[in-house]
């Protein structure tokens, strides 16, 4: 597949290839500081001239089934799945050589042990992998270039205000091991651009469901000393109810990394992409590492839909009337279906502690912090010990009172 260069931005002083800076929100030359703002590029494809642009989903999809129809069975060992080998050449099918690449020669190693893929766009060289620091990395022969992001979020946060923020983090960890408080783990701090899949549709559902309404009944009873008494019970009458629902999904994200653990990505917060997106320039990636999506458009729209369709079913059963629902069924039409393929900026803290790989992520545009820590065994038996004498204490001093 062809690919999409385009001219770099040299310093003016020295020569030197312009990066992004996150702490001067400018083009940044690594070797003299100068600061040059942000241009527009000549016009085309990924030079952030075209804006924000939105695609059409079952348009691309249906090119992706014309590719496969026509594409030979797949070898012997070869991955079809969606997010497999033969997914993403289907998903870049049809694809113009414009709307591919990241405007720039890139350079691909893949780690053998979390299978991320990494991407550098300004001669960069990595000795271990950036999302696990295994130093079983290769070469990785790029199958084609993937789709260009229509956009992304440039970071914000700089990597001392994110050091200020993980030093903070880890000295709340109480139950930390005192190794790991001590260690300057944010020696190995790296800034990187994350794949994701923006989905929007519109919605038309409509809904049925039994209603329940709360009432209260008078009922006599005995109680032990046999007299009569009487109580108030709950009863529910139940009704039918229905009802429509007209709403729009803007930018439902779905994360196209496999190098970051989702559970962190769900505890740095969200991504303004709504509001804050800018259009996509290889000025913003160059000197940061850009992870390549494995997790396909076909892959990551099933994703979508899937969560429109758990949200669509709770605004429904908001709708529902009474105090109690059953048996709500919902059908839902969905129109209007767009994607966009963008990046998103993190911190990430790889290391091992142990046996085992923690990560810590810091949001690269609102600086939002989260982690995973090992614990200490000692510290927590300790804990425990000291609030069993602090009970047992207690129970001795109030028992001679």
């Amino acid at each position: 597949m062809g690919k999409v260069t385009v001219g770099k931005h040299p310093c003016p002083e020295c020569g030197g290839d312009l990066q992004w800076s996150a702490a001067k929100q400018a083009l940044a030359c690594p070797y003299c500081g100068t600061i040059v703002p942000l241009s527009g590029a000549v016009p085309g494809a990924g030079d952030g001239s075209a804006g924000v642009v939105e695609l059409d989903l079952l348009e691309a999809l249906a090119k992706m089934q014309e590719q496969q129809a026509a594409s030979p069975p797949p070898l012997p060992g070869a991955d079809a799945s969606p997010g497999g080998v033969l997914g993403l050449l289907q998903s870049m099918a049809g694809t113009p050589a414009t709307q591919r690449g990241y405007g720039a020669q890139p350079r691909e190693v893949q780690c053998q042990s979390c299978h991320a893929i990494s991407v550098f766009v300004d001669g960069k060289v990595a000795d271990r992998c950036e999302f696990c620091g295994s130093p079983s990395i290769i070469a990785h022969e790029a199958l084609g270039d993937a789709i260009t992001p229509q956009s992304l979020l440039p970071f914000r946060i700089s990597d001392g205000q994110v050091r200020d923020a993980i030093r903070k983090w880890y000295g709340n960890r109480w139950f930390a091991p005192n190794r790991l408080k001590t260690a300057a783990l944010t020696d190995t701090l790296k800034g990187m651009y994350l794949p994701y899949w923006t989905f929007d549709a519109q919605v038309a559902a409509r809904w049925t469901a039994e209603a329940g309404y709360y009432y209260y009944v008078t009922v006599q009873y005995r109680d032990a000393q046999g007299n009569t008494q009487s109580r108030q019970e709950r009863r529910i009458r139940w009704e039918p109810a229905a009802g429509s629902l007209q709403h729009f999904f803007d930018d439902e994200l779905v994360p196209g990394t496999v190098g970051v653990h989702p559970e962190l990505l769900q505890k740095i917060g969200s991504f303004p992409t709504r509001s804050d997106l800018t259009p996509y320039s290889p000025e913003f990636v160059r000197g940061w590492t850009v992870e390549r999506y494995q997790v396909d458009l076909r892959q990551a729209a099933q994703q979508g839909e899937a969560q429109m369709q758990a949200q669509t079913r709770a605004l429904c059963a908001e709708q529902v009337p009474g105090d109690i629902q059953r048996n709500l069924q919902v059908r839902a039409d969905y129109s209007a279906r767009t994607f966009k393929h963008i990046l998103v900026p993190v911190w990430l803290v790889s290391y091992t502690f142990g046996s085992r790989s923690y990560q810590i992520l810091g949001n690269g545009y609102t600086g939002e912090i989260a982690g995973e820590r090992p614990y200490s065994a000692w510290k927590i038996f300790f804990a425990v010990m000291a609030g069993v004498m602090a009970l047992l204490v207690l129970l001795y001093l109030f028992g001679n009172l």
